[in-house]
C-alpha cells in the first residue's frame, strides 16, 4: 500500500472511531433518562481511561516495531494475547467488586464483562497499523460503528445503564471476530511472548506514565480553574475546544498510528515536520472558518456558550496550531529516540497548566486560553529541539534492537 493511501486510511479509521464514540453518547442520551445517562457516562469515562492506558502500554509500544513479517507477527500476537488476558483480569475484578457492592454499581459489573471484547478489539487496530494494513482496521471499525448504532437503537426507552453498557460492549464482538479472522494470516505460526510486557525497561511503561501525566494534569488544571473562575469561563474554554474536535482526530491518528508510516521514509524527521506544517495550516484554517461563523450559526453549535467561546477562538486556534507542531515533534521522537518523550511530558504538561492559571489570573478567560497556547508552543519547541539532535535511523536496524532496554537513551 502506498504511503499516502495508508495515511488516508489511518486518518479515516480514527475518524470512524471518534464518530462511534460521539454517536454512542448521543444515542444513549436520547433514549435514556437524565439519571441513567449520567451513570452510563460515568462508566464510559472509566472505560475511556482504561482504553487510553492499554493504548499507551500496549499499542503505542507495538507500533514502534520494525522487522521481518515473522517478527511483526510475533509482536502482534503477543500484544493481542496480553490485552485479552489483562483486560479479562481487570474485568473480573470490576464485575466481582460490583457484585459485592450495592445495586448502584451494576453498571461497572456490565463494564467488567465487556472489557475483554472492547479492549482487545482496539489493540487489533494497532496490530493492523504495524503490519501496514490500516485499511483492515478501518473495515473492522466501520463494522463496529454499524453494530453499535443498530443494537443501541433497538434498546427500549428506559433501559438501565447496566443493560445499555452490556449491549454497547457486546456490539464490538462482530468487529473483534472479523479482526481476528483478518489478522490470522499475518500471525500464523508466530510465537507468543507475554513476559516482555512485564520485563524491566518495557517502553509501554514510559508511555503509560506519559498518558497519566498528560490526562491528570489537564483534569487538575480544569478543576483548579473551576475553583477560581466562574462556570462561564470553564464553559467557554470547553466549548472552544469542542469545536476543534476534528483536529483531535488527526492528532490521535498521528500519535497512535504515525510511527509505522514514518518508517517508510528515509528522512522521518523531515516527514514529521511536513506533517506538522500541514496540520498547523489546517488548524489555522479551521480557526478562521469558526471565527467567520455568523452568531446564529454559532449558537446552533454551542447554544448560549457560543458568545463566550467565540472570544477565545483566536487563542484556541493558535493553541491547536502549536499542538500540531508539538504532536509531530513528539512523533518524530517516538521514531528517533522513544525513551526521550517522557521528560518533555513531565516538564511541560505542568507548565501548560501553570500558564493556564496564570493567564486567567492576569487577563481572565482570554488570558487562560493564551496561556494554554503558550504552553503548547513551549512543549512543541522542546520536542523539536530534542528531535533535531537525534540522528536518522538506519533502514536496516530492527525493532528489537531499536527498542531493547538500554539500546536508546
Amino acid at each position: 500500500m502506498r504511503a499516502r493511501t495508508a495515511v488516508l486510511c489511518s486518518v479515516l479509521d480514527q475518524a470512524v472511531s471518534a464518530l462511534t464514540n460521539i454517536a454512542v453518547l448521543v444515542l444513549v442520551a436520547r433514549h435514556s433518562e437524565a439519571g441513567t445517562f449520567a451513570v452510563f457516562a460515568t462508566a464510559y469515562v472509566v472505560f475511556s481511561l482504561l482504553l487510553g492506558g492499554f493504548g499507551a502500554y500496549v499499542g503505542q509500544e507495538l507500533v514502534l516495531h520494525r522487522g521481518a513479517p515473522e517478527t511483526l507477527g510475533r509482536a502482534c500476537r503477543s500484544a493481542a494475547a496480553f490485552t485479552a488476558g489483562a483486560s479479562a483480569l481487570l474485568g473480573a475484578l470490576l464485575a466481582g467488586g460490583a457484585a459485592l457492592a450495592s445495586s448502584d454499581t451494576a453498571v461497572y459489573g456490565a463494564l467488567g464483562l465487556v472489557l475483554p471484547v472492547t479492549l482487545t478489539q482496539d489493540t487489533l487496530r494497532y496490530c493492523f497499523s504495524v503490519l501496514r494494513r490500516p485499511h483492515l482496521a478501518l473495515t473492522t471499525d466501520l463494522l463496529r460503528l454499524v453494530a453499535a448504532l443498530a443494537l443501541l437503537a433497538l434498546q427500549p426507552d428506559g433501559a438501565s445503564a447496566a443493560r445499555t453498557t452490556l449491549v454497547w460492549g457486546l456490539s464490538a464482538l462482530p468487529a473483534l471476530l472479523l479482526a481476528l479472522a483478518l489478522l490470522r494470516p499475518h500471525v500464523r505460526g508466530a510465537g507468543t511472548d507475554l513476559r516482555r510486557y512485564l520485563a524491566r525497561g518495557h517502553l509501554g511503561r514510559r508511555f503509560l506514565v506519559e498518558f497519566g501525566v498528560g490526562n491528570a494534569t489537564s483534569q487538575l488544571a480544569v478543576l483548579a480553574l473551576g475553583l477560581f473562575a466562574t462556570p462561564l469561563a470553564v464553559g467557554a474554554l470547553r466549548g472552544a475546544t469542542t469545536l476543534f474536535g476534528p483536529l483531535n482526530v488527526a492528532f490521535n491518528a498521528a500519535t497512535g498510528f504515525g510511527p509505522p508510516l514514518l518508517t517508510r521514509y528515509h528522512a522521518p524527521r523531515r516527514a514529521a515536520l511536513a506533517a506538522g506544517c500541514a496540520l498547523a495550516a489546517v488548524a489555522a484554517g479551521w480557526a478562521a472558518v469558526l471565527s467567520a461563523l455568523p452568531p446564529v450559526r454559532g449558537r446552533q453549535l454551542l447554544g448560549d456558550t457560543w458568545e463566550s467561546a467565540a472570544k477565545v477562538l483566536p487563542a484556541t486556534g493558535a493553541q491547536y496550531a502549536a499542538m500540531a507542531f508539538g504532536v509531530c515533534g513528539l512523533l518524530a521522537l517516538r521514531v528517533l529516540a522513544p525513551r526521550t518523550t517522557l521528560p518533555v511530558q513531565l516538564v511541560f504538561s505542568p507548565v501548560s497548566a501553570g500558564l493556564l492559571l496564570a493567564g486567567y489570573a492576569g487577563a481572565g478567560v482570554a488570558g487562560a486560553a493564551w496561556g494554554l497556547a503558550a504552553g503548547s508552543v513551549l512543549k512543541g519547541a522542546a520536542a523539536w529541539l530534542r528531535a533535531a539532535r537525534r540522528p536518522e535511523p538506519q533502514p536496516a536496524v530492527s525493532a528489537a534492537a531499536a527498542t531493547a532496554p538500554g539500546a536508546v537513551s
